[in-house]
């Protein structure tokens, strides 16, 4: 059984995201961004966040585009094209194509904090992924979702 975080960085200065982070035992943060380069927060740009990360909290960054929606179903969503049970069945589907119980590496999860966009997990993939790989490995994440 491993503990597993989430958060997202919208709705938060840096110092508060900084901040949660280095208040738990977090060894590395995975973005599960599509876009890890996006202009919404500076100090959530790739680069920016690496070293952020290691400078203020001595976590490591990963990118996990993996774990992303694909560009057509997020535009399907956002655009309100499709509802959020169907958007949550289609990324569930997709991550089981993607077999990502298999590829991920359980020590990566283990203390692992999952990042995306979204202030708050009820309505974003970061949550659906931890639901998933309960459901489809043997790795018993306990999640602890940060905002």
């Amino acid at each position: 059984m491993g503990k597993i975080y989430t958060i997202g960085f919208t709705q938060k200065k840096a110092k508060e995201f900084f901040s949660l982070i280095n208040h738990e035992d977090i060894k590395t943060l995975i973005d599960v961004r599509l876009n890890n380069v996006s202009q919404l927060s500076g100090f959530a740009k790739r680069d920016d966040l690496k070293f952020f990360l290691e400078k203020l909290c001595g976590v490591d960054y990963e990118h996990a585009p993996e774990l992303a929606p694909t560009k057509d179903l997020l535009n399907a969503y956002k655009k309100k094209e499709i509802s959020w049970e169907a958007y949550e069945d289609r990324f569930l589907n997709l991550m089981s194509q993607r077999c990502i119980e298999k590829t991920l590496s359980s020590a990566l999860m283990d203390s692992g904090c999952l990042l995306c966009s979204e202030h708050k997990p009820h309505f974003c993939h970061r949550r659906l992924v931890v639901e998933y790989l309960n459901d489809n490995s043997e790795l018993n994440l306990q999640v602890k979702h940060l905002f």
